[in-house]
C-alpha cells in the first residue's frame, strides 16, 4: 500500500467519520432513551452541541490541552485512514492507542485532581482492553495471511470462521473501547452516572469539541473493525459486514443500559481473563489448523 493510497484514505475517514459517527451517536441517544421510556433529542442533536462548543471561547488551565487533542484527532484520522484504505491492521491498532495516550495527556495537563483521576482510569482501560486488540489482530494474521484488511475481498471464506473465539474477545473489549457501562470508569455519556467528567472536567469549547469529534472517529473505525470479520470475496459482502457491525453497535447500547458500573479491578481480570481465553485458544486452534 503506497503512501497516497494512505493519505487519500486518511483525508476521506476525516471527512465521512465525523458525519457517520455523529448520526450514530444521535442514533445512540435516541435508542438509548427509548430504552428508558424516553422520547429523547433529535438525531442531530450531537452535531449542535459540538457547533455550539466550536463557537464558545477556548478556555484552558494548561494552555496545551487543545495541542494534545489535535494530535490525538489527527493520529486517530490516520488510524482510520490505513483500516479503511485496506493496510495493515496492526498499525491501524497502534497509532489509534497512541491517540488514547495523547487524550490522556490532554487530560492530566490540566492537573485537575479530577481530571487526573479520569486520566489514570483511562490508562486502565487501555491496558485492559490493549491485549485482546493485539490478539485479535494476531488471530486475523494467522486466518488471512496477512495483517492487510483489504486482502479479505481476495478470501475464499471470511475471517469469522477460524477466529469466533477471538471475535467474541473483541465483542467483550468493545464495550470498554466505546466507554460504554459497565466500564465507562473514566468518563460516561450518560448525565445521570456522575456530576464531574473525568478525563474532560477541565475540557470546553473547541477541545471539547475535538474529544467529541475523536469520539465520532473511534466508533466508525472500531464497527469497521467488527464487519472485517465478515467481508471475503468480493464488494457484496460490505452489506453483511455492515450489519453485523450495525448490530454489534446496538448490541453495546443495549448493554450499556442494563448494566451498571463495575471497578476497575473487575474490568481489568475480566478482560485480561478473556483475553487469555478467548484469544489463546483461538491462537492454539489456528497453530493446529
Amino acid at each position: 500500500m503506497s503512501f497516497i493510497t494512505t493519505l487519500i484514505g486518511t483525508i476521506a475517514f476525516a471527512i465521512i467519520a465525523p458525519i457517520v459517527g455523529c448520526l450514530l451517536a444521535g442514533l445512540d441517544r435516541i435508542i438509548s432513551a427509548r430504552m428508558q421510556g424516553r422520547v429523547g433529542p433529535p438525531i442531530l442533536q450531537p452535531y449542535y452541541d459540538v457547533r455550539k462548543l466550536i463557537a464558545k471561547d477556548n478556555v484552558t488551565v494548561s494552555g496545551v490541552d487543545g495541542v494534545y487533542m489535535s494530535a490525538a484527532l489527527v493520529f486517530t484520522a490516520f488510524a482510520g485512514g490505513i483500516f479503511f484504505s485496506g493496510g495493515n491492521l496492526l498499525m491501524s491498532a497502534f497509532i489509534i492507542t497512541m491517540a488514547g495516550l495523547f487524550f490522556i495527556m490532554a487530560a492530566y495537563s490540566s492537573r485537575s485532581p479530577y481530571a487526573e483521576l479520569g486520566a489514570g482510569r483511562e490508562t486502565v482501560q487501555v491496558m485492559s482492553y490493549e491485549p485482546m486488540v493485539l490478539l485479535m489482530a494476531v488471530c486475523f494474521y494467522m486466518a488471512a495471511g496477512t495483517f492487510n484488511v483489504g486482502s479479505v475481498f481476495g478470501l475464499n471464506a471470511p475471517v469469522i470462521l477460524y477466529t469466533i473465539p477471538a471475535f467474541i474477545g473483541f465483542l467483550f473489549i468493545l464495550t470498554i473501547k466505546l466507554r460504554k457501562s459497565p466500564f465507562d470508569l473514566s468518563t460516561s455519556h450518560h448525565a445521570h452516572q456522575e456530576l464531574v467528567r473525568g478525563t474532560t472536567t477541565e475540557m470546553s469549547g473547541k477541545t471539547l469539541a475535538k474529544v467529541e469529534i475523536m469520539h465520532w472517529c473511534e466508533t466508525v473505525l472500531f464497527l469497521g473493525w467488527t464487519g472485517m470479520f465478515f467481508i471475503w470475496g468480493g464488494p457484496l459482502s460490505l452489506i453483511l459486514g455492515i450489519v453485523v457491525a450495525l448490530a454489534a453497535w446496538f448490541f453495546e447500547i443495549w448493554i450499556d443500559n442494563n448494566f451498571a458500573r463495575v471497578k476497575w479491578q473487575a474490568m481489568l481480570k475480566s478482560a485480561w481473563t478473556v483475553a487469555l481465553v478467548c484469544g489463546g485458544i483461538n491462537i492454539i486452534v489456528l497453530m493446529l489448523v
